[in-house]
C-alpha cells in the first residue's frame, strides 16, 4: 500500500502559535483560562486541562473571575470580551491568529466609516462570532448561494465583504459574484488565509488521484470539514477521523494508493500514527 501525505497537513502558523502560547503560560505558573478551546482539537485541549488550564465557555463564566490570566483563543473573540477582561482587572494574553486579527481591524475600520459588513462564513462558528463583534453595526453572515440571494441590505450604503479565514476559496468567489450582481456598492477583501488556500488546493489534487482518502481533524473544526467536502467530491472512498482510534477501514484489494490530509488543528503525532498504521496494516 502506497501512502501519500499532504505536505500542508497539520498545524498552521496561527494554531501552532496559539498552542505554544498556552504552554508558555503554563510554565510561568498561576491560574490560566482560555476563552473557549484554544483550538478545535480535543486531544490538545485535554492535555492542557491536565496541566491546570481551564476553559471558559461563556461571558457569564468570565464575569465570575476575580484573578488569573485569560488567553484569547486562536479564533479570536468580540471586542467586548477584551473590554470585559480589562474591567475585571484580569491579565490578558492574546493568541488570536494574526490573519483573523487582520479581519478584526478591517471590520472595525470599515464599519466605522459607515459601511455595512457582510461576512462569508459559517454562522455560529467562533471565528465568525468574533469578527461580528468588531463591527459598529450588526454584520450579516452568509454561507450559501441561497442565503446570499435572499439577503437584504441598505442599497444606499456601501458594503464591505470579508471571509472567514478557513472558508472554501471557490465558494467564496461564487458568492461574491452572485452578490456583485445585486447592484450594491461593494468592496471585497479576500481574507481567506494563504495556508488555507494552499491546503485546499493540495488536498483536491491528492484526492483526485488516490483510491482512498483519509481526512484527520477535530469534529468541530471548520477547516477540516471543508477538506472533507473537497475530498468527497474527488474521491468516493473518503474517511473522516479525529484520531487513530476512529480508523476502521475495510479497503478492497484494488486500493493501491491512499491519501492523507489533516486540518490546521491536527498535531503531527496523530498524522504520523495514522500514516504508520495504514502503511503497516494494508
Amino acid at each position: 500500500m502506497e501512502v501519500l501525505v499532504a505536505k500542508s497537513a497539520g498545524f498552521c502558523f496561527g494554531v501552532k502559535r496559539a498552542v505554544e502560547t498556552v504552554y508558555e503560560q503554563i510554565q510561568k505558573g498561576g491560574k490560566i483560562y482560555t476563552y473557549g478551546p484554544i483550538i478545535h482539537n480535543e486531544q490538545v485541549v485535554e492535555d492542557q486541562q491536565k496541566k491546570g488550564v481551564s476553559v471558559i465557555t461563556s461571558e457569564e463564566e468570565l464575569q465570575k473571575l476575580t484573578q488569573g490570566t485569560v488567553i484569547i483563543r486562536s479564533h479570536g473573540v468580540p471586542k467586548r470580551i477584551y473590554e470585559q477582561i480589562e474591567r475585571q482587572g484580569l491579565s490578558c494574553v492574546d493568541a488570536t491568529c494574526p490573519f483573523v486579527k487582520r479581519i478584526h481591524r478591517i471590520v472595525e475600520k470599515e464599519s466605522a466609516r459607515g459601511k455595512q459588513i457582510l461576512i462569508i462564513g459559517n454562522a455560529g462558528h467562533p471565528e465568525v462570532e468574533g469578527i461580528m463583534g468588531w463591527s459598529s453595526s450588526k454584520a450579516a453572515v452568509v454561507e450559501t448561494p441561497e442565503e446570499i440571494a435572499k439577503i437584504r441590505l441598505d442599497l444606499d450604503r456601501p458594503v464591505c465583504i470579508v471571509s472567514q479565514t478557513t472558508f472554501n476559496y471557490n465558494k467564496f468567489k461564487e458568492l461574491v459574484e452572485i452578490f456583485t450582481k445585486r447592484g450594491y456598492d461593494i468592496s471585497v477583501v479576500n481574507t481567506i488565509c494563504n495556508a488555507t488556500e494552499e491546503r485546499q488546493t493540495e488536498t483536491r489534487e491528492i484526492a483526485a488521484k488516490v483510491d482512498a482518502m483519509i481526512v484527520i481533524g477535530g469534529r468541530h473544526s471548520s477547516n477540516t470539514r471543508k477538506l472533507y467536502e473537497i475530498c468527497s467530491q474527488e474521491c468516493a472512498r473518503t474517511y473522516f477521523l479525529q484520531t487513530l482510534d476512529d480508523l476502521h477501514l475495510e479497503l478492497p484489494e484494488s486500493v493501491r494508493l491512499v491519501g492523507i490530509t489533516a486540518g490546521a488543528s491536527t498535531p503531527n503525532k496523530i498524522i504520523e500514527e495514522v500514516q504508520n498504521y495504514v502503511r503497516i496494516n494494508f
